[in-house]
This record gives C-alpha cells, structure tokens and sequence, in this order.
C-alpha cells in the first residue's frame, strides 16, 4: 500500500517533464490568406478538409461534440463527421445516448475539429435537427458491417453490469448484421448541425494566429477577422 503512495509524486514529476517536452508548431505551417475566402463557410471547409487528408492528417473526420444538459452544463465528446452539405455538418448517435437526450430537450451544439499537423481548427455552433426515420436507414447502411452491428447493440450511455455482458451483446449484434444486412437500429438517428457561427482558425509559428469568423445574417455570411 505504502509502495503506491511513494510512487504518486514520482508519477506527477514524470507527467510533469513529459507535458514541458512537448512543442507545438515547430514546422512549417500553411499560409492562410482571409481575403481570399469563399462567401460561405462550407466551401471553405471542403478544402481545408481535402488538404488536411492530402497532408496524411489521422482521422482528420472525427470532430469534438459539446452539448449541454438539463442542467446547464456543458458536455462533449468525440464524434464522427457524416458529410457537410449547404444545410450543415452531419454525424449520427443513439436518440436515447446521453448526447441524443441532450440534443432532443435543447437542439443547439458545438463542433470542433483540429489538424495539428497544419495547425487548423475548425469551429461550428449552430441549431440541431434530427433527420427522419428514412435518412437514419440510408446513414446507418452506408457504412461497414461493424458500424451496424455497434448501432444493433443498443444501450448507449446506460449503465453496464460487466464486459462479459458487452461481449456478449456485441457477438449477437455481429451476428444479427452479417445474416439480416438490411437490420435497422430504430434508435439511430442523423443530426445536422446548422451553422450561426464557424470560425477558421490557422495558427502561426510565431503565434501570430490568423482567426476569420463567418456569422450567418437574414441576407447570408458577414466575415470578420478576430484577435488570436
């Protein structure tokens, strides 16, 4: 017992020697030039995310999800990015998760994606809306064998007995999927988050950041640049 003991502090001092060894921005980063932008963010998106897959960033698709809950505070998670169209960003979840209960008694969101390889961010707030019962089919069944049988297995967010339990559920599910492909999850739902706000952010070796923020008005987009 007393041997776990001593080994917290050496655990800190080790966490804290690892944390001041890392450096940020140390290579060369892309230019960003704001007044050569597109009128509207998605446009924009699209190439940043082509080049951010073209500069071999991993997993450059997941993004973070903040929500909030009835209590007010804030919760967030890492996602799944579905597509990003004229109507929004899309990704998908569980109507009964935490996030879809969430979303279901207050629809707005926030979504953060982060290349660091090119030192980008992307930021998206907007309203959430759940799609029907037929776009959550066509989601759920254009992707992979395993994505339908986590969807079949249910219960997210719900309180677990045991691995064991999961194991199990997860051999059913796996099961289930590979005899009867065309199986719907009733509970998986699409969600589009419908930007008021999206923020390009292209950080700068010298921390000379440039950050441009598109906010929607009744007539489209007002750009404007912000202070790192």
């Amino acid at each position: 017992m007393n041997e776990g003991l001593d080994d917290e502090p050496d655990d800190e001092r080790r966490f804290q020697e690892a944390l001041r060894s890392l450096r940020v921005w140390d290579t060369e980063l892309p230019g960003f030039d704001p007044a050569d932008v597109p009128e509207e963010p998605v446009a924009l998106f699209h190439g940043w995310f082509i080049e951010a897959v073209a500069a071999g960033a991993v997993e450059p698709h997941t993004m973070t999800l903040a929500t909030v809950d009835g209590d007010g505070r804030p919760d967030a998670r890492i996602v799944m990015l579905h597509g990003a169209d004229a109507r929004g960003w899309h990704f998908a979840s569980h109507a009964g998760s935490a996030k879809g209960r969430q979303l279901a008694a207050r629809p707005e969101a926030a979504l953060t994606f982060y290349w660091p390889a090119q030192g980008r961010q992307v930021r998206v707030r907007g309203r959430v809306a759940a799609g029907t019962r037929e776009e959550a089919y066509a989601d759920l069944h254009a992707r992979t064998t395993g994505a339908l049988a986590s969807a079949l297995v249910g219960h997210q967010s719900e309180p677990l007995g045991s691995l064991g339990e999961l194991a199990d559920a997860s051999a059913a599910a796996w099961e289930r999927a590979l005899q009867e492909p065309d199986a719907h999850a009733e509970s998986w739902t699409p969600y589009v988050v419908e930007p008021e706000e999206v923020e390009f952010f292209q950080g700068d070796e010298r921390r000379r950041h440039v950050r441009l923020r598109y906010r929607r008005n009744p007539s489209g987009w007002t750009r404007e640049l912000l202070w790192p």
